[in-house]
């Protein structure tokens, strides 16, 4: 990880409210990143008729990997600090990504790439600073 200090893994804020009361709010992540079912079904690796959003019947690993791309959703918008910008991000193909939209990414399944990516780039920017 490089110059990547242990606790920068976790947003500093919830910035785009997606953990109210320290719950996930799984549909507003994937509203964020415009997805369907069946691009849930296949980023997360379940049947697309497992796919739900209310916890109690939702699947242990769609309930994580949702709660992960959540966290990278904070990270990038602790960088903009904004929620259109960040949204924005996610949805425009980036050259550094081979021109992969990074929410693309997540639905290939490459999301542990771009966590790498987000976190390589914030640490980068903080460096800067």
């Amino acid at each position: 990880m490089g110059g990547l200090a242990l606790f920068e893994t976790i947003p500093k804020e919830d910035y785009l409210s997606l953990f109210p009361s320290g719950d996930t709010d799984y549909e507003k992540v994937i509203n964020l990143l415009d997805f369907r079912k069946k691009d849930v079904a296949r980023a997360s690796h379940i049947s697309l008729h497992s796919v739900r959003y209310d916890p109690p019947k939702m699947p242990k690993e769609l309930q994580d990997r949702i709660q992960e791309w959540a966290v990278a959703l904070n990270l990038v918008a602790q960088f903009f600090r904004d929620e259109q910008k960040t949204v924005l991000w996610f949805k425009t193909p980036n050259p550094l990504l081979g021109d992969i939209a990074p929410r693309d990414m997540i639905k290939i399944g490459r999301f542990k790439k771009l966590r790498q990516f987000i976190l390589q780039a914030l640490s980068e920017n903080e460096q800067r600073r």
